[in-house]
């Protein structure tokens, strides 16, 4: 400053060249003409030592140096360089905050909870770096901090909103379909939404039916307090046993059992898992009889029945009362071959479409091609007697009744009663009856004394349900 002001026509200055290869800066001293080095320049004086305390306090600085400001402001109205505000900026802001406030609400509303975070923050990403950019590129200032309040509250508000809602929805469809299905299969279900549409929808399932044989004739035996008993005792392990095998129970009917499987979660092995359940309800049985003979209960057998097919299932009832169950046709022979049972002195039979889909998994034999009530077409019916491969005796009493089967099929009652007679007597020595060929045995014998028809096909008309 001393230099500036003093008489001397000179003056030292100090020339600043930055190298932008090596990043370094040359400093070289000069002297110069007051007169010249001047002429056409503004000049401002002033002190930046930070000891002077002549410092201000700017958005981009606490402590900046006094004179800078006014160097700053000298050198915008030299080169006309202003920040100036967005033209109609209320008018944009107000767009801006209405557009994204119903577009936010749509997408945060409808989205997953990734999607929505996604979204919000490439949102505010957007907002910022648009601001940014006008403002250190354009010089142009736009305040978007109302437009993303409203972001950050639209956001926050929903977050909350659906996580209490959905977890009252959840709590609420667990406690429902707690009293039909497994906790497992209730955590399994509540894991996509699409196990949540409830209400008449066409699946592939099997259905599954068992009935305690004589029930009223032994409610007839006992007080009502003991037939309660022997109730609880009897449908507890075998819904546990639905539960166990993945499957759903519908209903009870009084001693009756009615469940399915393949919904509420569709899975491809419902076939398996109701012929698995099945065969552990006799089991089950056997226990529950040890049970009942020590508390001096009445013996009880059951009798079941198992279809596969197309069938409703979903939300059926009123407006006032409804209930998640099946419908169909394919529900109504289920129920007829439990009933079915009665006839042929067997305890599980299933249709020759939950046969195909267990495929040999399971042992089976055809009992019979009947046409229950109800139906017009006929049905083949088989006998499910166990999981997995037959022992060699079991073989040899399968082989020689499917030659029975064989030989009454093609109208050979003599032979076939011959062959029957055999299958008996190879099943006895097992220690169990065959009560199917023992019908068959007083049906060759009907034939024999009285043939049937020429265009007799072997089928079997159930007058009965």
């Amino acid at each position: 400053a001393k230099e500036l002001f003093n008489d001397s026509p000179t003056i030292t200055v100090r020339q600043v060249t930055p190298d932008v290869q090596s990043g370094k800066v040359d400093t070289a001293e000069m002297i110069v003409k007051k007169a010249e080095f001047f002429k056409g320049r503004s000049a401002l004086v002033g002190a930046t030592a930070m000891a002077l305390y002549d410092l201000r306090n700017t958005p981009l600085q606490s402590n900046y140096p006094g004179p800078e400001l006014h160097l700053t402001v000298l050198g915008n109205l030299l080169d006309q360089n202003f920040i100036q505000p967005v033209k109609k900026e209320n008018l944009i802001v107000f767009c801006l905050i209405l557009l994204l406030g119903l577009v936010s609400t749509y997408i945060w509303t409808h989205g997953t909870a990734l999607s929505s975070f996604l979204v919000f923050i490439g949102t505010l990403a957007v907002i910022i770096g648009t601001e940014y950019y006008l403002f250190l590129e354009k010089n142009l200032l736009i305040s978007g901090l109302f437009v993303v309040l409203l972001l950050v509250i639209n956001y926050v508000g929903i977050t909350i909103f659906r996580y209490f809602s959905e977890e009252a929805k959840k709590k609420q469809i667990k406690q429902t379909f707690s009293k039909y299905v497994a906790p497992a299969v209730v955590e399994e279900l509540l894991k996509s939404e699409d196990n949540l549409k409830l209400g008449g929808r066409k699946e592939h399932m099997s259905v599954f039916f068992s009935d305690v044989r004589g029930f009223t004739t032994i409610a007839e035996k006992l007080t009502p307090q003991e037939l309660s008993d022997v109730l609880n005792k009897y449908l507890s392990p075998m819904t546990e046993l639905v539960f166990k095998n993945k499957g759903t129970l519908d209903k009870y009917m009084g001693d009756a059992i009615m469940a399915f499987f393949g919904a509420p979660v569709s899975t491809k092995h419902h076939a398996t898992q109701a012929c698995r359940c099945a065969l552990d309800s006799i089991k089950k049985l056997a226990e529950i009889h040890a049970e009942f003979e020590k508390a001096g209960l009445p013996y009880i057998d059951i009798g079941i029945g198992i279809n596969t097919g197309d069938m409703s299932v979903g939300n059926m009832g009123s407006n006032i009362v409804q209930n998640y169950t099946v419908m169909g046709d394919s529900v109504n022979l289920a129920s007829r071959l439990e009933g079915i049972n009665k006839q042929y002195g067997t305890r599980i039979i299933i249709s020759e479409f939950t046969r195909k889909e267990i495929g040999e998994n399971f042992l089976c034999r055809e009992v019979d091609r009947v046409q229950v009530k109800g139906k017009l077409e006929p049905v083949r019916i088989f006998e499910l007697l166990a999981e997995g491969k037959p022992d060699d005796k079991t073989a040899e009493w399968l082989a020689s009744y499917l030659k029975s089967y064989d030989l009454y099929s093609e109208k050979k009652f003599p032979e076939a009663m011959t062959q029957f007679k055999t299958t008996m007597s190879i099943r006895e020595s097992l220690g169990v009856k065959d009560p199917v060929s023992e019908l068959y045995v007083e049906r060759c014998e009907d034939y024999i004394a009285t043939p049937p028809p020429a265009d007799w096909d072997g089928v079997y008309v159930s007058k009965t349900k």
